[in-house]
This record gives C-alpha cells, structure tokens and sequence, in this order.
C-alpha cells in the first residue's frame, strides 16, 4: 500500500513539473515556430548581423531580434491611430521599440518593429 502511495506522489509531481514547464513555454511565447511579440528598450543595435538586442521592461531579460529587408518598421506616438514608416538606421539604443514576428529558439525574427515615440517628438 504505501509502494502504491509514494508511485502515485512521484507520478503526480512529474506531471506538474511537466505541465508548469509548458505553460511557462506558452506564456513566453518562445516555442519554436510560434508568432511572438517582445516589447523593451533596444540595448544593442548591429546592422551588420540585422539584429537588435531588446530588453524587457519588467524583468529586465535581453531577447534578439533579427530582422531583413521584409521586415516593416513603423513609429507612433502611443495612443496616436498616426503610423510613421521609417527605416532601420531611425531606431537607436535606448529606443523603445516594439517587434512582431516569429520565435525560434528564443530569437524573434522580426516582420514589424514599431518604434514608440513620447508625445514631444
């Protein structure tokens, strides 16, 4: 009887741990082939390689986002309908940026980059 008690323990605490990891999986956005979106302030821009290294607002984790010359790239001041096509070289560091694409093995490969702009710009 107690084998039968701790089997059944063991078995219940490997489902959860399983399942706590997908969900974590789908809350950030990041399995593999997924649509995704990463919002942040841009730490690191790199035109050779088509990236920008962002990093999140809350929890201060840096994510990669690739980009090519499919990609869209936007600015708005928020809350303004006004959408401003621009180009890559108008996005600096310290820039708030937000990029829509696909993740793959935690890199988001960009379609759209819209660059947030304060209502004084």
């Amino acid at each position: 009887m107690a084998h039968r008690r701790v089997s059944f323990l063991c078995l219940s605490m490997l489902v959860f741990l399983i399942s706590t990891w997908l969900l974590a999986q789908e809350k950030t956005g990041e399995k593999m082939g997924t649509e995704g979106r990463w919002e942040g302030n841009v730490v690191r821009t790199n035109p050779e390689k088509s990236t920008l290294t962002v990093r999140d607002f809350n929890s201060n984790v840096e994510r990669t986002i690739h980009y090519d010359g499919a990609t869209r790239w936007v600015s708005q001041v928020h809350g303004s309908k006004k959408v401003n096509e621009i180009d890559a070289s108008q996005v600096k560091d310290n820039d708030r940026v937000i990029a829509r694409g696909i993740w793959d093995n935690g890199v988001l490969y960009a379609t759209l980059i819209s660059k947030r702009l304060s209502h004084s710009q």
